[in-house]
């Protein structure tokens, strides 16, 4: 796919995330369209970076869990820009454990309502747009949490209603890779820790204890968390290189799922050289040499 004359949906770019995806597209040359709801304090700060990149975008309020509020979304950037090419379904909302502690029903609603069902409301209101020139993009932003659930170091971290809204957006992405094509690719990004998401820059971050978040660091293999500029260009990647490649899942988790343990060196063995050791007959009683202590 070519930059030139694409628009684009990116959503929670009002901060993290979402606003380094949105400056990456921009500064492509992709027009964005930009919804946004909470965290008004930073909308100043996303108007000027977006706005210094010279590319024409339009930010329009709106609580992407709502329907109605959807459809004038997906109007508005047909409106605007007369077409739409890539939506960045990165809505979502996670309560930390650490923060919010046990859940109460509004929580637990809101959690699934923001992380699943407004990506829903999303593609299914943008798709006869995005099949309309043949050449859409669909990313779904995820979180690992959807495979490690309240367990380990990420226990404090990742709740459960998060943790099976994350784990039912894989079979979201791939009904809607069905969906679309061949008109539309559409892939899942699916992060582990990263700056600003579950990571430093965060309430949650602040407030656990140093030993808390060495355990943490300590189960990536990578031993740090990432950077929303690697997230960015992951995604562009994803949208303007990966032509072949939809219904898929991305983990770029610093190697979490993987965990903290290494792979020790291979060991030196107990079987002299010579011995027969595959196919060959079992070594006469005593033909082993060498024996490995067990201390």
């Amino acid at each position: 796919m070519e930059s030139e004359n694409k628009v684009a949906i990116v959503t929670g770019a009002i901060k993290g995330i979402g606003f380094a995806i949105a400056l990456e597209l921009s500064r492509s040359g992709v027009k964005c369209v930009l919804p946004y709801y909470d965290w008004l304090d930073s909308l100043e700060s996303m108007h000027r970076y977006i706005r210094e990149t010279g590319i024409d975008y339009y930010a329009i309020p709106a609580d992407l869990t709502c329907h109605k509020d959807v459809k004038k979304v997906i109007h508005s950037a047909h409106e605007r820009f007369g077409r739409l090419d890539i939506l960045i379904n990165n809505i979502e909302r996670g309560g930390w454990p650490l923060v919010h502690g046990p859940y109460v029903p509004e929580q637990w609603n809101l959690e699934f309502k923001t992380t699943v069902t407004a990506k829903r409301y999303l593609f299914e209101e943008a798709l006869p747009l995005l099949k309309a020139h043949g050449n859409g993009v669909v990313v779904n932003i995820s979180s690992i949490a959807g495979l490690v659930g309240r367990s380990g170091p990420a226990g404090l971290v990742f709740n459960d209603c998060y943790s099976l809204s994350n784990k039912a957006i894989q079979s979201l992405t791939e009904t809607w890779a069905r969906l679309g094509a061949p008109e539309v690719r559409v892939n899942e990004l699916m992060l582990g820790f990263v700056d600003t998401r579950h990571g430093p820059g965060t309430r949650g971050w602040e407030i656990m204890s140093r030993q808390e978040q060495k355990a943490i660091i300590d189960h990536i293999l990578l031993q740090r968390t990432g950077r929303v500029e690697e997230v960015a260009k992951m995604v562009r990647f994803m949208v303007f290189e990966a032509g072949f490649m939809t219904g898929s899942v991305i983990r770029m988790d610093g190697g979490y799922i993987l965990g903290g343990d290494k792979t020790a060196p291979m060991p030196s063995g107990v079987v002299e050289p010579g011995e027969p050791t595959f196919g060959g007959s079992v070594p006469a009683e005593g033909a082993v040499k060498k024996t490995r202590s067990k201390s």
